[in-house]
């Protein structure tokens, strides 16, 4: 459970002025591929390729809206309780044009460079490739270069763990904003780092199986993650995948028959809360209580016939919610891994205190609602 309240985030850090901002001049920042890109000045008009990045910006400025010339409905849509939020607090954000839906293909250039951006930022697998020789070789990304508009590429999903630092620190740079940048980098690094001290001599046969169901309740049973991205965080959480023992991909489906067969001793289901609830999917996220989230985990365990599981049995089952992922905030992701599968090593309640300082300390627009849930209520 975590309920936030809305004004919980009325005093950000300060932030340099814009005479302070100006009098940088030219900026040369490193983005996640190793490229250079020149800035003339600190970024004012910025098109978000993929507008789920949104919240990302918003830990780094506290005003991100004012600077957005252009971006995909994605936000709009997929995280629609978001948008409301953001909506009250920037109206502005209604009349931000709209460059895409949410994918490359449906991406325009023309509309794009039309917006006069001054700043495009975007992942390389949008860009159309998955490194530094196939990204400057795409299309869009040459006719960025002819019309001057620099790119800059980020990552908070490929590789999050080695990512997630560089694309901050380029793209806080970017806009102007390094100390405000330095200083969420610092709480995310220390973060990070407290979990892996408390878990540093745990031995690798002490890493119990974990399911991860994806997307819980929105599909048949049962979606995880296989290589790579969470499979990363499960392992640095002291857990063990079992998805990544059959999947080769970064996301599959497991059959009931195996899930039981590797009988997991801690049960973790995802969702997002968008949309219109269904009748079986976990409801968790913005705008959530609960005890809603709490008795749709019990729907999607029973749904999906996983009662026996001794994760369930022994009372650690749990939701969380999905779109910690895509994002720095995967810290609290991580944290809530690392106390559930070893609360004798790390406090199960550290994970509510990061999100609850995240929104006092960097969110103007605070997440509001239950973002993580246990199965059977804590005393």
């Amino acid at each position: 459970m975590l309920q936030t309240p809305a004004a919980v985030a009325q005093n950000p850090p300060s932030t340099p002025s814009q005479a302070q901002q100006a009098a940088q001049g030219p900026i040369t920042v490193t983005d996640v591929l190793g490229r250079k890109v020149t800035l003339k000045a600190p970024a004012k008009r910025v098109i978000l390729t993929q507008a789920r990045h949104l919240p990302v910006m918003a830990l780094l400025t506290p005003d991100p809206v004012s600077i957005l010339a252009g971006w995909s409905d994605e936000f709009r849509t997929s995280f629609s309780r978001e948008y409301q939020n953001y909506l009250e607090r920037f109206p502005a954000i209604a009349k931000v044009p709209l460059v895409a839906r949410h994918t490359a293909d449906s991406f325009s250039v023309e509309q794009a460079m039309a917006l006069r951006p001054d700043l495009v930022v975007l992942t390389a697998r949008f860009a159309g490739g998955t490194d530094r020789e196939s990204v400057e070789n795409s299309l869009m990304m040459k006719r960025f270069a002819a019309a001057g508009i620099p790119v800059l590429v980020v990552d908070f999903f490929v590789k999050p763990l080695e990512n997630t630092v560089p694309s901050l620190k380029a793209l806080g740079e970017a806009i102007g904003q390094p100390q405000r940048t330095a200083e969420f980098i610092d709480f995310y690094q220390s973060h990070m780092k407290g979990v892996a001290d408390r878990l540093k001599d745990l031995p690798p046969s002490s890493h119990p199986p974990v399911l991860v169901h994806a997307h819980a309740g929105s599909t048949d049973c049962c979606n995880s993650p296989g290589q790579g991205t969470f499979n990363e965080m499960i392992s640095y959480a002291g857990g063990h995948n079992i998805g990544a023992d059959v999947l080769k991909t970064q996301t599959g489906k497991l059959s009931f028959e195996y899930i039981n067969s590797r009988n997991p001793q801690v049960y973790i289901a995802t969702g997002t809360g968008s949309g219109k609830r269904a009748s079986q999917g976990l409801h968790i996220g913005t705008g959530v209580t609960e005890g809603d989230a709490r008795s749709s985990l019990q729907a999607v365990i029973d749904g999906n016939r996983l009662t026996a599981l001794s994760a369930v049995r022994n009372g650690n089952a749990h939701g969380i919610w999905h779109a910690f992922n895509d994002s720095p905030l995967h810290v609290v992701f991580i944290e809530a891994l690392a106390g559930w599968i070893h609360p004798d090593r790390v406090d199960e309640q550290s994970a509510r205190k990061t999100l609850d300082e995240v929104n006092r300390r960097f969110l103007t627009v605070p997440l509001s609602g239950t973002y993580l849930v246990d199965l059977k209520k804590k005393p």
